[in-house]
């Protein structure tokens, strides 16, 4: 069973990487913490990767007061989606067209849904960003709907600011991520007793 859980995981968040990658080619918009980071590749010179990998640690400092405890999973969390993001805007070519940046951005937000929901039913630990909503709501009180909303709307514009990518991609996501993560997550959780939160964050 662990190898399965293993082989899971990490087939999700190289998905999860890919889907990413696919809405940033399709120029429509990116869920609220890859705005925020799409807009500090243009302040540091990092790859959005490199900015992902850098993000995730750094939120996973913030669960030390919210006593916060990671898993494996949330490591791999941070490394993997980066080093996939990266890999994969290196072979994908920029979308021309209206219907298919379209289509790929549909692709884009189905399958981070798919792969959101693999990671998650692999029950190894939460991404970073998402222990930072689950700390709030423990430690804080705070509704994880409040918690969820504080922090994406905070990073969404902060984004926004710096000049990442908000568009109608955005608002897809937003919409549609937690419907499709519920209604795929029962089939690929492995442990029947996890407790996930039905609206995750990006990773």
């Amino acid at each position: 069973m662990l190898i399965r859980r293993l082989i899971q995981l990490h087939l999700g968040l190289c998905l999860f990487g890919f889907a990413l990658a696919l809405m940033v080619r399709a120029t429509l918009g990116l869920d609220p913490w890859n705005v925020f980071q799409q807009g500090l590749t243009g302040l540091t010179g990092l790859t959005l990767g490199q900015t992902s990998i850098l993000i995730g640690a750094v939120v996973m400092l913030t669960w030390i007061p919210l006593r916060q405890k990671p898993g494996y999973g949330t490591l791999a969390n941070i490394v993997v989606i980066g080093l996939m993001v990266d890999a994969s805007l290196a072979v994908l070519p920029v979308f021309e067209g209206m219907g298919l940046r379209a289509a790929m951005m549909v692709c884009g937000v189905v399958l981070n849904a798919v792969a959101c929901a693999a990671y998650i039913g692999a029950g190894m630990g939460a991404g970073p960003r998402d222990g930072l909503m689950t700390g709030l709501n423990q430690r804080l009180g705070w509704s994880i709907r409040v918690s969820r909303l504080s922090i994406e709307a905070t990073v969404l514009a902060a984004g926004w600011l710096l000049g990442g990518s908000v568009g109608v991609g955005t608002v897809v996501y937003a919409l549609a991520v937690g419907p499709l993560v519920q209604f795929f997550l029962p089939v690929f959780t492995l442990t029947p007793s996890l407790k996930v939160s039905p609206v995750p964050s990006s990773s």
